[in-house]
């Protein structure tokens, strides 16, 4: 057996000759190639524990043809990236799928329309084996970046722009935004409240359009100007909720588009000496719990698994990228989880 010097790195000649393996067989474990028996990828991982072999990316990626890297692409500026707790649970969702897949997450975000070439060099230069993107608006260029450096791909959220089939057949994972947008809307008039106004997040994404569809499918003939546009922050909730209270301050209820704007609208009611839940009835959408529970009162929301989203978004990339899933086999189907109404003591 050869002899391992005090200090040095533990070699895959080592680690070979302590399983009692060629070389060619302990490469094919340690690199994850396939076709190697059981109990000799047992010996082999025996040796790599006892020897503290590290193998060596740039021999595994020519073994895999993999990076061990994904990137994920939030099309927001960071200072909505770090300030929404939405964003913090799904990426600690895609981070521990990632790890669990032996993957490295590397973060990347659009501040504006001169990033789209330096994230296309990036993402067309072998950096990373896949890409998950999210919070995509309707104009945004990225679904085109990412078609052109033709790296496989699954977005977080329905995708609304428009395209061929091939394009269209992108898969992606989103919650049931309409159905739970039904859901708050059934609550509130469940409760006897009557003139139920609804807090609207951008209109150039799905997610806000599925839960302003979801609150017109129960008031059907619901009043305009009951209805007062967001952005998905606190301050534009808050906004949002000064300006119905001054067109209709006869308001009994109000449905924000997400638990942000709900934390806008909550202060404000606060401020004008409106009681929460007695004078007016607040449900918010997303359930993020450090904003829900800490909310007083606390806040009656629309729970969708945040974290669970960016778990099963690297799972379908993990398929796209496995050799049963690869492009070849098709993409696999695009997912929407259910929702569900946490009720809490504001509505």
């Amino acid at each position: 057996m050869p002899e391992q010097s005090a200090g040095s790195r533990p070699t895959l000649e080592a680690v070979a000759a302590r399983a009692g393996v060629s070389r060619a067989t302990a490469s094919r474990v340690v690199n994850g190639g396939a076709g190697v028996r059981q109990p000799l990828v047992d010996k082999v991982r025996r040796a790599v524990d006892d020897l503290g072999y590290v193998p060596n990316h740039a021999a595994r990626s020519l073994v895999t043809r993999r990076n061990g890297a994904v990137a994920v692409i939030i099309a927001e500026p960071d200072f909505r990236i770090f300030s929404d707790p939405f964003f913090e649970q799904q990426l600690r969702g895609i981070s521990r799928e990632l790890t669990a897949h032996d993957s490295q997450l590397v973060l990347l975000w659009v501040e504006g329309p001169g990033d789209y070439d330096r994230i296309a060099r990036y993402l067309g230069g072998g950096h990373v084996d896949g890409a998950l993107a999210f919070s995509l608006h309707n104009d945004d260029e990225l679904p085109a970046v990412i078609r052109r450096v033709k790296l496989p791909t699954v977005f977080g959220g329905r995708p609304g722009w428009s395209g061929t089939d091939s394009e269209r057949a992108v898969p992606y994972v989103d919650c049931d935004n309409r159905g739970g947008a039904r859901q708050a809307v059934h609550h509130l008039v469940g409760l006897g409240r009557e003139r139920i106004a609804h807090i609207a997040g951008p209109r150039d994404q799905t997610s806000a359009l599925d839960r302003i569809d979801g609150y017109r499918d129960v008031l059907l003939d619901a009043d305009p100007g009951l209805i007062a546009q967001g952005a998905f922050t606190v301050e534009s909730g808050a906004l949002a909720m000064t300006e119905l209270l001054e067109r209709r301050p006869e308001l009994d209820a109000v449905f924000a588009a997400n638990d942000l704007m709900a934390a806008g609208a909550l202060r404000v009611l606060r401020e004008r000496g409106r009681r929460v839940p007695e004078d007016v009835a607040l449900v918010g959408f997303d359930d993020v719990l450090s904003l829900a529970e800490s909310a007083d009162p606390p806040l009656t929301t629309v729970r969708q698994d945040i974290e669970g989203m960016g778990r099963l978004m690297v799972r379908l990339l993990m398929r796209v990228l496995s050799e049963d899933g690869g492009p070849e086999s098709g993409a696999p189907a695009s997912v929407i989880m259910p929702t569900e109404l946490v009720r809490r003591a504001s509505a």
